[in-house]
C-alpha cells in the first residue's frame, strides 16, 4: 500500500482525516483536536480534516529529527542527493495530481499551480546535484608543507515555516538545501494548506528519506509556529510570511542566537518609461499584479509611469483586467482564482477603501458573488491611478489583486518612487534604453531587478530574496541558499613535521 493508503483515516463522512508525520510515521495529535481545510473557490468542498499540532508535537518530532541527525549528516552527500533525484522525479510523475491538488486547496489557476510544482521539481534537481559538489574553498599556505581548505557542515534540526500561496515550492526552497547538506527538518505548513503539504512529505518519504530526517506536524503558528522558533534544539529556522511575524521571530531567536533565515513582504514596483513597447508593459503588469490573484510577494502593486504614457498604458490595463474571467482556478478559462478565505477578502477591501481617497478608481474595487462565485472569496482586478508616492496603498503590502498607477515625470523621479518603500524584493523597468535599464540595475533597491518583464519569474538557480524588511539577508533557491543550511570550517594540515607559526615564522 501506498504512503496516501495507509495514511488518512475516515470516519463515518466521506472528509478524510490526515495525520502528522513524525520518525517515519504517520501518527495523531497528542491534543486529539482537528481542524478542516476548505477550497477558498468553494467553501462548500472540504479537503480533510488535519491534526491541530501541540507543543508537545513539536517536541516529538524535534526529538525524532535530533536522533536522526547523526546517521543522516554522517551519510555521503552524493548519497543524500540522491534520495533528493528520486524525490524530484516523482514529483514529476504526479505533476498534474499535486497540481490540481494545489489549485482545490489554495485556488491558484492550474497553469500557475504546474508552475508552482515544476519550481520544486527543478529546486530538488538543482540541489540533488549540489550533492556532488558542495564546494568549500582549497587555497595555498602561507607556510611549506601545510594544506589549507575550508568544508560545509550541517547545523542539525532545521525548522522550515512555510506559507501558503506556494505550498509547493516554497518548502521545497528550503527543505531541498537543508537535507541535502545534512540537517533533518521539522515542517509546519501554513493551516491553509496543510493538505499539499501531506502530498509532498508522502512523496519524500517513498523517495527514501529516512525515519525521522522529515517530520511534518500541522497546525497553528501560535502553538506550533511559536513551539518550532522557542525549541532550543532547533537549530536553524526558516521562515517565510508577513514582515511583522518575521521580526517577531528574529527578536525571540535572537536572544539563543539561532540561525534564522527570513523572506518577507514586498511591494514591487513596474517602472514604464515613455519609450517602453507598452503592450508588451501591460502583459507583464496584467501577469505581476494578477497572477495568483496578487497573493505574492513578488506581486507588482506599483506602475510608476511616465506622465507622457500614463493614459494609453491606463486605457490597454483597464481594458485586459475588465476580461479577466473569476473562478475556480481547475477551469482552465479561468485567469483569476480566489483570494486565500474570508480575512483575505476583509483586508483587500479596507485597502480598496483607503485607496477610494487616494486616488481614482479605474476598475474593479469589490468583492464578488455572482453565479458561480457566490460560495468562494472573490475580489475583482482593482486598478487606481492618480495614486501620489507617499500614498498607503503605495507603500503598505496588501497581498490582493490591487494595482496602483503612480506618475512621475521621469526616469529619476520614477527610481526614487520605486525606492520610497520600506521592501526591497523585486522592480522592474520596461525601457528601449539599454544605457538607462542599466543604470536601473544598479539603482534599483532591491534584492531582484526585471528589464521588460514583470516583477515575478524567479529561476532557481539564482539567489531569491530582498533588502531591506523583505529579510535579514539570507537568500533562498541558487548555491546562495547553502550559506543558510550550513557553517563554514577551516581545515589546516601541517605536514612539515615541525611546528609552524603562521604570521610569526613567515615573515
Amino acid at each position: 500500500m501506498t504512503a496516501t493508503a495507509k495514511q488518512p483515516s475516515r470516519g463515518t463522512t466521506d472528509i478524510p482525516t490526515f495525520r502528522h508525520f513524525v520518525d517515519g510515521e504517520w501518527v495523531e495529535s497528542n491534543g486529539g483536536g482537528t481542524f478542516e481545510s476548505v477550497n477558498p473557490a468553494d467553501t462548500r468542498d472540504v479537503i480533510g480534516r488535519f491534526q491541530q499540532g501541540t507543543a508537545a508535537d513539536v517536541a516529538m518530532a524535534v526529538r525524532a529529527a535530533e536522533t536522526a541527525s547523526p546517521k543522516w549528516r554522517a551519510t555521503p552527500a552524493p548519497k543524500r542527493g540522491e534520495i533528493l533525484y528520486r524525490f524530484g522525479q516523482l514529483m514529476a510523475e504526479h505533476k498534474e495530481r499535486l497540481s490540481r491538488a494545489m489549485t482545490r486547496e489554495m485556488g491558484k489557476v492550474l497553469a500557475e499551480a504546474r508552475g508552482d510544482v515544476q519550481e520544486g521539481i527543478d529546486i530538488a534537481f538543482l540541489m540533488a546535484g549540489e550533492g556532488r559538489r558542495l564546494f568549500g574553498d582549497t587555497v595555498p599556505s602561507e607556510l611549506p608543507d601545510k594544506w589549507a581548505m575550508s568544508v560545509r557542515e550541517p547545523l542539525g534540526v532545521a525548522g522550515i515555516i512555510t506559507p501558503w500561496n506556494f505550498p509547493i515550492a516554497i518548502p521545497c526552497w528550503k527543505m531541498m538545501p537543508a537535507l541535502v547538506t545534512g540537517n533533518t527538518v521539522v515542517f509546519k505548513p501554513a493551516s491553509d494548506t496543510p493538505h499539499c503539504a501531506t502530498l509532498l512529505v508522502e512523496l519524500m518519504a517513498e523517495a527514501g528519506f529516512p525515519a525521522g530526517t522529515v517530520n511534518l506536524v500541522t497546525g497553528r503558528g501560535d502553538e506550533v509556529g511559536n513551539a518550532i522558533v522557542e525549541s532550543p534544539d532547533v537549530h536553524l529556522i526558516s521562515f517565510t510570511g508577513s514582515s511583522l511575524t518575521g521580526k517577531q521571530i528574529a527578536e525571540r531567536a535572537g536572544k539563543r542566537l539561532t540561525r534564522l533565515s527570513l523572506e518577507l513582504g514586498g511591494k514591487n514596483a513596474v517602472i514604464v518609461l515613455a519609450d517602453a513597447d507598452l503592450d508588451l508593459a501591460t502583459d507583464g503588469i496584467l501577469w505581476s499584479a494578477f497572477g495568483t490573484t496578487g497573493q505574492r510577494c513578488t506581486a507588482c502593486s506599483r506602475v510608476i509611469a511616465e506622465e507622457a504614457i500614463v493614459a494609453p498604458l491606463l486605457e490597454r490595463l483597464e481594458a485586459r483586467a475588465k476580461k479577466l474571467r473569476l473562478g475556480s482556478g481547475l477551469d482552465e478559462a479561468v485567469d483569476v482564482g480566489p483570494l486565500i478565505n474570508a480575512a483575505a477578502v476583509d483586508k483587500v477591501g479596507g485597502y480598496v477603501d483607503v485607496g477610494r481617497r487616494e486616488g481614482e478608481l479605474i476598475t474593479g474595487g469589490a468583492a464578488t458573488k455572482d453565479g458561480d462565485l457566490a460560495n468562494g472569496h472573490f475580489f475583482a482586478p482593482t486598478i487606481f491611478s492618480g495614486v501620489k508616492p507617499m500614498a498607503r496603498i503605495a507603500h503598505e503590502e496588501i497581498f490582493g489583486p490591487v494595482l496602483s498607477v503612480i506618475p512621475v515625470a521621469g526616469y529619476a523621479e520614477a527610481v526614487t518612487a520605486a525606492n520610497q518603500t520600506r521592501y526591497g524584493l523585486s522592480a522592474a523597468i520596461f525601457t528601449r534604453d539599454v544605457n538607462t535599464a542599466f543604470r536601473a540595475m544598479r539603482e534599483l533597491e532591491v534584492g531582484i531587478v526585471y528589464v521588460n518583464a514583470g516583477t515575478t519569474g524567479a529561476e532557481v538557480h539564482l539567489p531569491f530574496g530582498g533588502w531591506k524588511e523583505t529579510g535579514n539577508g539570507h537568500r533562498e533557491a541558487g548555491h546562495a541558499a547553502l550559506d543558510t543550511f550550513t557553517e563554514w570550517k577551516s581545515i589546516y594540515v601541517d605536514f612539515s613535521g615541525h611546528l609552524q607559526r603562521a604570521q610569526i615564522d613567515n615573515q
